[in-house]
């Protein structure tokens, strides 16, 4: 047959290219039925899911980044916020440590306040009982050398002046 063909196309038949046009269709169909459309739905399928693979991919790769600024920006907020507590705690220190200071002044000058007034008082307590000596051992010696005893409001007024003249006495 392939002389034929070779030959001349007067060698073929139309019978012969009709049963050849008929098989080539119906095999044409097979294949479309059995091979074509199966094929066809699979890499469809496998389009689709490379589609919904990249789609997917690209869609993790913007969280990933989005996450990724999130934990950046935790980061310096929180480094932030940690710059904002070690400045409030030195700032509380330094209120501290002025309070307990102002404290402690404070009562240093109570205690010198309360020493002073307590070395007044002492210091008024030992002139009355020096005074009150004073004035006994002047009246005693007073009687030896009069030889006389005075009586209690001459001995008042007496004490009295003499106190009078130690106190001009002593605050000059």
């Amino acid at each position: 047959m392939l002389s034929h063909l070779i030959i001349g196309a007067s060698g073929l038949y139309l019978g012969d290219m009709l049963f050849i046009a008929i098989s080539f269709i119906i095999l044409m169909a097979l294949i479309a039925w059995v091979a074509w459309n199966p094929i066809t739905k699979m890499m469809g399928e496998r389009a689709n899911k490379i589609a919904n693979d990249i789609d997917t991919a690209e869609k993790s790769r913007k969280e990933a980044s989005d996450l990724a600024d999130q934990r950046r920006d935790a980061l310096s907020h929180s480094r932030t916020e940690a710059s904002g507590i070690v400045a409030e705690a030195k700032q509380s220190g330094e209120k501290q440590r002025a309070t307990i200071v102002a404290d402690a002044q404070n009562e240093a000058t109570q205690y010198k306040q309360s020493a002073r007034k307590d070395i007044e008082q002492e210091r008024q307590d030992a002139l009355k009982n020096v005074q009150s000596d004073v004035a006994d051992i002047s009246v005693q010696i007073a009687s030896k050398i009069i030889k006389k005893q005075l009586d209690p409001e001459g001995q008042q007024a007496l004490i009295n002046s003499y106190i009078e003249g130690l106190g001009k006495h002593e605050s000059r």
